[in-house]
């Protein structure tokens, strides 16, 4: 796949865009570390964690989500989705079970037990959040999830 070519930064605009990225790169491996450090006492991970807040939103509680469905959602590959997906379901907090609709295809629910968790996991979850941005004000959260927002939209016409 031939990448598209971009005109050339100056010296400067590298150094901005490579400190950007990198500062990415470590916030998001502290997250994971510091995030599961959160939830260590429910045995899970943050890739777990997200995978379990997908399920239980209301939008999607009853019914679940197809495999297809949560690839896209946490825009993860379908082989690190089905190693999560194998861990929770052999601990019975999700189930997969034939779409009604389309019976080659899955659906992923909480069962009771991930839901029982899933409403534990809340109170270190809000801790975590609270910690980790007790520096911002609710205007730089606002501005900081647009931010990524644009730049998540960017990266995916990349």
């Amino acid at each position: 796949m031939a990448l598209a070519a971009a005109p050339a930064k100056s010296g400067v605009e590298f150094d901005v865009a490579n400190r950007i990225f990198f500062r990415l790169y470590q916030a998001s491996n502290l997250m994971h570390k510091q995030g599961t450090r959160y939830v260590e006492a429910f045995g899970t991970t943050t890739q777990q964690w997200a995978v379990l807040g997908a399920l239980a939103r209301p939008l999607v509680q009853k019914d679940g989500m197809t495999v297809k469905d949560l690839i896209e959602f946490l825009d993860v590959s379908r082989q690190n989705l089905t190693i999560i997906l194998d861990r929770l379901e052999a601990r019975d907090w999700i189930k997969r079970v034939k779409d009604k609709d389309d019976g080659r295809s899955r659906r992923v629910r909480l069962t009771s037990t991930g839901t029982s968790i899933w409403a534990g996991m809340q109170e270190p979850i809000e801790a975590f959040y609270t910690a980790a941005l007790t520096t911002f004000s609710q205007e730089d959260q606002i501005a900081l999830y647009r931010l990524l927002d644009r730049l998540k939209t960017a990266l995916t016409k990349v």
